[in-house]
């Protein structure tokens, strides 16, 4: 370990006030999972985070074809949720409002109000003062990773963080800590143009991102995460790591030996594939959107099969590295007492219904891969109740009797686990002012009010989401239950966008 950050982490252990260990829920917890611990003994966290990774990429989910053996054995050895989703986002950053979400523990709209009075303690940015109900988050220290320290727990952080808060003043430990991408170059976007050069390379160190710095950055997270996981090793409190991949954001960078594992002729293009997306512009993906402009328009096969092959290459070059931290957690000796969740803060489009980026209602850029693996937890099981992805947050504090704020408003996943509860009634989406969704019973219905445009999803039959069955007479009372459904989800999660104008037969 360097030097630097073990001063580092001298100071803050010395610095800092643990609580007594809480361990009680811990053990009760623990206990309903059929896990037999030592009730002194709370369980450590193990959180790997992956950036822009669509639920599909994931080798042993059967969806693509694509090289992720380490992800899989944790697939195999855990237990898979396969509709897990994001809630959606106030900005065209995507993985700014996710990352909030989960490290406050408040829905969409909330996390959006929250956000703006981290790291306020001035109340510059707050309400009147005294208002109790936007305090700064940070100085209650109500952030996730306070909160485990409180309940006890080492802190360890590296990688993407894309928070408000500074990581080096929540986490005991914050290494490498990394913005919301690798830097992109004008040779980034728009390309590649079938039959002409393309200037930008996914393994020449000339274009930095990735590769800023001398190391691939994904391999500087494994790095640290093997630091972090020594310096536990002896250490008597339990840990909780937030190991944070900017991959697979772009710009997709790795080495040459992971492109070439997935020549063009091996790429399929989405079922859903389209030159371009009717509604773009009016939901805010028009091609000046950043992530749009990655790609030329019209979208061609051609364009999106590359794209897609660094896209895979990125992921399988990240998948390595997480069998490196895997592979470090056993030697530790701790796994047996290691709760890991991996998921990501959103998907992405990468082609599909013509669109490169996550700013939109689809599948494809809301519902994420989410393994769990931890003492008790059923070996190859999939759950397919809806959950959002956030709820790994609420999990974490329930395993370590830790407090939960009333403003947390996800939910633990242990009572799904423990097969007591079936998740969520219906999930919720929203993205800026231009588009909303609710998810239930196997169907998606999606509001376009600047359009305006309803469109209905039959996810069993349809889970690519191509075919509209929002004019056909026999879904109109699915509709109507569905736009209720909605109206409830806005009520809970502070949504005040008016869609009454815009659709008066329906709200």
């Amino acid at each position: 370990m360097n030097a630097a950050l073990y001063t580092f982490r001298l100071v803050s252990d010395k610095s800092r006030m643990k609580t007594l260990p809480a361990f009680l829920a811990t053990f009760v917890a623990a206990f309903a999972l059929n896990v037999v611990v030592r009730a002194d003994e709370k369980p450590n966290i193990l959180f790997i985070f992956a950036d822009d990774e669509c639920y599909e990429t994931i080798h042993a989910f059967g969806y693509t074809d694509i090289e992720t053996p380490n992800l899989d054995r944790l697939v195999e050895s855990g237990t898979t949720f396969t509709h897990a989703y994001n809630m959606g986002s106030w900005s065209g950053a995507v993985c700014v409002a996710s990352r909030h979400m989960l490290n406050t523990g408040a829905f969409v709209w909330k996390a959006e109000e929250i956000s703006k009075r981290i790291g306020t303690a001035n109340k510059k940015n707050a309400k009147a003062e005294g208002d109790s109900e936007w305090p700064d988050f940070q100085a209650k220290g109500w952030m996730w990773s306070q909160l485990m320290s409180k309940a006890g727990y080492d802190t360890y952080m590296t990688g993407k963080w894309h928070v408000k808060a500074p990581a080096d003043k929540v986490f005991d430990v914050a290494s490498n800590v990394r913005g919301g991408m690798p830097k992109q170059t004008p040779e980034g976007y728009n390309r590649p143009i079938e039959g002409q050069p393309d200037v930008w390379s996914p393994y020449d160190p000339k274009f930095g991102g990735f590769w800023e710095g001398g190391k691939h950055w994904s391999e500087v997270v494994r790095d640290d995460a093997i630091d972090f996981l020594k310096l536990a090793k002896d250490d008597a409190d339990p840990f909780f790591m937030y190991i944070a991949f900017n991959a697979a954001h772009d710009p997709r960078q790795s080495p040459k030996e992971f492109v070439d594992k997935y020549p063009l002729d091996r790429i399929e293009v989405p079922v859903n594939f389209l030159p371009e997306y009717p509604y773009k512009d009016k939901i805010d993906n028009r091609p000046s959107l950043r992530d749009e402009a990655l790609a030329p328009f019209p979208r061609t096969e051609y364009a999106v099969k590359v794209n897609r092959q660094e896209y895979y290459a990125l992921i399988t070059h990240m998948d390595v590295q997480i069998g490196k931290i895997l592979d470090e957690l056993e030697a530790t000796g701790k796994a047996d007492n290691t709760w890991i969740f991996f998921t990501a803060d959103h998907g992405l489009a990468v082609g599909h219904h013509g669109l490169m980026g996550k700013q939109n209602l689809f599948d494809h850029s809301v519902r994420v891969p989410m393994i769990v693996k931890g003492p008790g937890v059923k070996a190859g099981e999939r759950i397919d109740e809806p959950v959002y992805l956030q709820d790994v947050m609420p999990t974490s504090l329930e395993l370590a009797g830790a407090e939960k704020p009333g403003h947390v408003q996800f939910k633990s996943l242990l009572p799904i686990l423990k097969g007591e509860s079936n998740g969520y009634d219906a999930i919720y989406g929203g993205y800026l002012k231009s588009q909303r969704s609710v998810t239930s019973g196997g169907f998606k219905l999606i509001f376009y009010p600047n359009v305006p445009k309803i469109l209905l999803f039959d996810l069993n039959e349809d889970p690519l989401e191509v075919n509209d069955l929002s004019d056909d007479p026999k879904y109109q009372d699915r509709i109507k239950a569905m736009v209720e459904q909605f109206k409830t989800l806005q009520e809970e999660t502070g949504d005040q966008l008016d869609l009454k104008t815009t659709f008066p037969d329906l709200f």
